[in-house]
């Protein structure tokens, strides 16, 4: 009653996340990684990426940039945290193979460029070139509905929809 009373803009309690990659759209239980298949950093989804561009899935701020370039934190603006980790064991690369487009602290709107990579590059020193999109404060949702898909676009396809706790 005091935000209507005083004129404060709540914020959205619903969110769509954006595929961050074009490809195909799976479970998260399906990545080949205990730390994200058991969800311990939280809930989400993973794409199997077919090219190295990866884009913001929300409009937010970037809250977090690896320094070796291979993952990214974004705020949305309902107050999501989403975590985007590029491959599996990617960290080792030290930042070989991946060229980041955002600072932490700068604005995003969807489908703005946030790191490319050279999957081939991937492919041949990491892990797995799979891509992890995970919710880490899951906590204040009240519901997720994952979409899956065998060709999703980047910043066009809707990956998942959720509902904040009001």
């Amino acid at each position: 009653m005091l935000k209507k009373l005083f004129g404060k803009k709540e914020k959205s309690l619903d969110e769509v996340i954006y595929a961050p990659l074009n490809g195909k759209v799976v479970e998260l239980e399906t990545v080949p990684d205990p730390t994200f298949s058991q969800k311990m950093m939280g809930d989400g989804i993973a794409i199997e990426p077919t090219d190295g561009k990866v884009v913001s899935p929300v409009n937010g701020k970037i809250i977090q940039f690896f320094h070796t370039k291979h993952a990214v934190g974004i705020e949305s603006e309902s107050g999501l945290e989403l975590l985007i980790h590029v491959g599996l064991e990617t960290v080792g690369m030290n930042g070989e193979g991946f060229e980041g487009h955002v600072k932490e602290g700068d604005k995003v709107k969807v489908g703005d460029p946030l790191i490319t990579v050279d999957l081939d590059l991937v492919k041949e020193k990491a892990a797995s070139t799979i891509t992890p999109v995970i919710i880490t404060n899951a906590d204040l949702l009240e519901t997720v509905d994952k979409k899956y898909s065998n060709g999703a676009s980047h910043g066009e396809t809707e990956v998942m929809t959720t509902k904040v706790k009001g």
